[in-house]
């Protein structure tokens, strides 16, 4: 347990590995339900959750795990080959809003979560639609 006061916690403190696992895997239980999330994403999701969960470890001030296993996430890059507009975005957003109610009892950490992921999901936004 990290001892930090609160204000010097990084998101990935106060969440816990344990917690990121649990957030991780409830948000693609919903991505893989949601009418417009499950045409973009493979039926298979285990890759897909493993790499978010390492992703979200660094992005979140943990472990770097996935620049350790597969370099810079260049994450607008890597996600160009997907039509990603609006819609994709607010629904990528919908499914952690809920995994995030579902996981995570603590309200401001939610909201802090939510806050970091909801500008990277509109940074992620390559099409008009």
């Amino acid at each position: 347990m990290d001892l930090r006061p609160l204000e010097e916690a990084t998101l990935y403190d106060r969440l816990t590995e344990e917690g990121l696992s649990r957030l991780v895997n409830k948000f693609y239980d919903l991505v893989h339900q949601h009418v417009v999330l499950k045409e973009i994403f493979p039926p298979d999701l285990t890759e897909t959750r493993e790499k978010q969960f390492a992703f979200l470890s660094g992005f979140f001030g943990g472990p770097s795990l996935y620049m350790e296993k597969y370099g810079h996430p260049r994450l607008r890059m890597r996600h160009l080959k997907f039509p990603i507009g609006e819609t994709e975005a607010r629904a990528w957003l919908e499914c952690m809003r809920q995994a995030l109610r579902d996981t995570v009892p603590d309200q401001k950490l939610r909201e802090d979560i939510f806050a970091a992921l909801a500008r990277t999901a509109v940074h992620m936004i390559n099409t008009g639609t």
